[in-house]
């Protein structure tokens, strides 16, 4: 029998090509097969930041989202249409596999933190090798590039989803030291208004595309319109013991 291949999820960073790790950057060139998430038509953020990587001819695979943000992900249209999905991708990359081949699945951050990778992860991990290439997050990228220490001494950090109501998240603000708001896009307002209800606006710092070209690092405070791209999020360190 063949051996069977290894399914590789590699995390890319927060977006500087140079901020792969060795590893990542190791596994890229090997693959007998790269696979990557996209919006259905084009090359996605993933694709775009291991470009400098990624030897001429080498097998690819886009996975492209049947949907992403036209309905909430919460709604039963959206739950089947992603299972499908998932169950789809899941096959094409076991056929791969099956035929001895390693196929690395390049990923935005790291691969096990609000990562698509998860979904095929737990489908095929039981059935191939698996190996994880951890990545830095984007919210690391982010805090380095804005210059911020978020947490001192015993601080507690959160990290929340801006998809949570605001009541909610005012909840897990006022009980938290530091946070990081993730999932901002149409919810930009309402996150804001709950860091403002929260106590906390004027120590948030807003980035938008962190380690990346086109770069922005600014005050929550000075920033009030009513919605934030994909590679955006919300900062907000803590207080605590300093020596």
């Amino acid at each position: 029998m063949t051996p069977k291949g290894t399914f590789h999820g590699v995390g890319l960073g927060p977006g500087d090509p140079d901020l792969l790790t060795v590893q990542a950057v190791k596994l890229v060139e090997a693959a007998g097969l790269l696979t990557y998430f996209a919006k259905k038509g084009r090359r996605g953020n993933a694709r775009t930041i291991v470009d400098k990587w990624v030897p001429a001819g080498k097998p690819e695979l886009p996975l492209w989202y049947p949907m992403t943000t036209e309905t909430h992900f919460g709604e039963e249209i959206y739950i089947t249409a992603l299972k499908d999905f998932y169950e789809r991708s899941v096959e094409a990359i076991a056929d791969v596999l099956d035929m001895g081949k390693d196929v690395v699945l390049v990923c935005e951050g790291d691969p096990m933190f609000y990562g698509s990778f998860m979904h095929l992860y737990i489908r095929l991990k039981d059935r191939y090798p698996t190996k994880i290439t951890p990545g830095v997050t984007g919210m690391a990228g982010c805090w380095a590039a804005a210059g911020l220490p978020m947490t001192w001494g015993d601080d507690q950090l959160s990290v929340l989803p801006g998809t949570l109501d605001e009541d909610e998240l005012v909840r897990r603000l006022e009980a938290t030291d530091a946070a990081v708001i993730m999932k901002l896009g149409s919810n930009f307002a309402k996150v804001r208004k709950a860091i403002e209800r929260a106590g906390m606006l004027a120590r948030a710092t807003y980035v938008e595309r962190g380690t990346m070209a086109g770069e922005v690092v600014t005050a929550l405070a000075d920033r009030d319109d009513g919605a934030a791209p994909y590679f955006s999020l919300i900062l907000i360190p803590g207080e605590g013991r300093r020596p």
